[in-house]
């Protein structure tokens, strides 16, 4: 029998611009399997208190790899990790101006990788595992997460412009226009296109395709319904649309998500109202 621990925290206030939320999840006895790793409108700081989580499946054309600690960046593909036996992680959901204010790299520096946090910042990999797994409760693992973050904090702003389409991108799940975004800001769509890239690590377009996504995901979780009827709420032109989308970004149909991952997502690890 699964034994399972999970846990939620808000990260301490000088960190909330820039980091959504902790999640802690303590597992024993996991049956093998693969899970799938979402696109999200968040960048992944992960730390594995246990084994070295084996990634078999990365976005891009990474080979497979086992990370103590490791950060992956926006992306528009899944992942397929591996899982059994006994799991202990702390999962740090990070906006995307915290790869500058806490990791001193740019968004496009990770987008579409999973990268060693220990090639970002050893000191902060070494004090995070060490540290992490010294202590006992989850409520000493975040104020671990807190006090370690706050030392890396950096003065560093995000353009207002940039801010404000992101922000646009997320209140309307992905359905406000490129082309009005830039007209808006007074620039060509070309521009504001690679500014937005520049600043995000991926075009306005896919951070639009994975805000519909995460929106459609949300509407499957809180309140059951027929795919074709979700696929409308989201945006999508049609039940074909939405079905080529999930296969790019969960990697099979929304019929077979439903089926093997919904009963394992948790509301957190899809932008669930934190951001």
């Amino acid at each position: 029998m699964t034994l399972s621990d999970h846990a939620l925290a808000a990260p301490a206030p000088p960190l909330q611009p820039f980091v959504s939320h902790y999640a802690g999840s303590r597992m024993r006895d996991v049956p093998q399997s693969q899970h799938t790793g979402l696109p999200s409108r968040h960048i992944d700081l992960i730390v594995s208190l246990a084994k070295p989580i084996e990634i078999v499946r990365m976005p891009g054309a990474q080979s497979p790899g086992a990370y103590r600690a490791f950060v992956a960046g926006l992306q528009q593909a899944p992942a397929v990790v591996r899982m059994g036996g006994d799991l202990d992680c702390l999962h740090i959901f990070l906006k995307p101006g915290a790869a500058r204010a806490l990791l001193g790299i740019s968004g496009q520096e990770v987008a579409s990788q999973v990268v060693h946090l220990a090639d970002i910042d050893v000191t902060m990999c070494n004090e995070l595992v060490e540290c992490l797994c010294s202590a006992d409760t989850w409520r000493e693992r975040f104020a671990i997460a807190d006090r370690v973050l706050l030392r890396s904090l950096r003065p560093v702003t995000m353009p207002d412009v940039m801010a404000w389409a992101w922000r646009s991108l997320t209140i309307s799940h992905g359905l406000t226009p490129v082309h009005r975004l830039a007209r808006t800001v007074g620039f060509s769509r070309r521009h504001f296109g690679e500014r937005f890239r520049s600043e995000f690590g991926i075009t306005p377009k896919a951070a639009a395709r994975v805000f519909r996504f995460e929106h459609a995901c949300r509407l499957f979780v809180h309140s059951p319904r027929r795919i074709a009827d979700v696929a409308m709420a989201s945006g999508f032109h049609d039940q074909a649309h939405m079905v080529r989308e999930w296969h790019a970004l969960a990697g099979c149909t929304p019929r077979e998500w439903i089926l093997g991952e919904l009963p394992f997502l948790q509301d957190y690890e899809i932008g669930g109202g934190h951001d």
